[in-house]
């Protein structure tokens, strides 16, 4: 009996940030042996332990340029303040023909970041798999964190196109799936789905006196789960996006003085149409 070995998608990927985003990445392109070998960049020596151990990665590093040498997948799973920082380090340090992509949660600075800071013959195509969880950090990683999850790739005209379509496979590989936006498309669909959600949770648990909380029950668990999310994540993400979420954050607030005005002078059939269209929206979704 002959076996044929399926091959691997690419020889050495590199993994920047080992928190859940990239140590499930990095246990997904295990798993499905996408890579013959995943390296981790952490400054944490203990999350490189714990992804060491655990078996997630078969190197970890705390230096950039060894990280990254001869990678010819690096994946930037950096909060997104730092994937634009890490843009300008790593550069000097990449092979030629080396595929650049990221998981982050807004675009257009990254892509434009990557455009300035990346020599010409590294290729770069932005990601933004839409998967996680109010948990963070590797221990918390596992590989089905993308299964049926859609990914975002975001690639302009200046993609090189054999960069897209592996970076592609790689996320359908791990079980996504990949729809094509603009940068700009993105950050604005972003802004409403996901960026504007999260404000709202984190503004609604900062309004409410915590004497109360005892008397929470599950609704208000469920409606602000997100807001335990990383506060340092979050900020940095909605000030990589502040043109499109200050727009629709004053779209919010026009309906909660639409809603607020309902409700002083007993305009319930306002009030009904806005609960009754509300509740149409969620349910064409979920």
């Amino acid at each position: 009996m002959i076996v044929t070995l399926r091959p691997t998608l690419f020889r050495k990927v590199t993994i920047i940030g080992l928190g859940l985003i990239g140590g499930s990445l990095a246990k997904a392109i295990k798993d499905n042996r996408l890579a013959k070998e995943i390296v981790g960049l952490s400054q944490g020596q203990q999350t490189l332990t714990t992804a060491l151990k655990e078996g997630i990665i078969d190197q970890g590093y705390h230096d950039i340029s060894k990280a990254v040498a001869n990678a010819d997948l690096v994946v930037l799973a950096t909060p997104v303040g730092a994937i634009t920082g890490m843009l300008s380090s790593i550069g000097p340090h990449l092979r030629r023909g080396c595929i650049v992509t990221d998981v982050g949660s807004s675009k257009q600075l990254i892509v434009a970041a990557a455009q300035k800071y990346l020599p010409n013959n590294v290729y770069f195509v932005g990601s933004h798999p839409l998967a996680g969880s109010e948990k963070s950090g590797v221990a918390n990683a596992h590989a089905e964190l993308f299964k049926n999850a859609t990914c975002i790739m975001t690639p302009t005209d200046e993609t090189h196109r054999m960069a897209r379509d592996r970076v592609k496979s790689l996320w359908a590989k791990v079980g996504a799936h990949v729809k094509f936006m603009s940068p700009e498309e993105h950050d604005k669909t972003l802004g409403y789905v996901s960026h504007l959600p999260h404000v709202v949770a984190y503004a609604l648990m900062e309004a409410i006196p915590p004497e109360f909380l005892p008397f929470a029950a599950q609704g208000l668990k469920d409606t602000t789960r997100i807001a335990g999310s990383s506060s340092q994540m979050w900020t940095d993400i909605v000030m990589s996006n502040k043109k499109n979420l200050i727009k629709v954050i004053d779209e919010m607030v026009k309906n909660l003085s639409l809603i607020r005005k309902a409700i002083s002078t007993d305009d319930q059939k306002t009030l009904l149409s806005v609960f009754k269209n509300a509740k149409t929206k969620h349910d064409s979704f979920s």
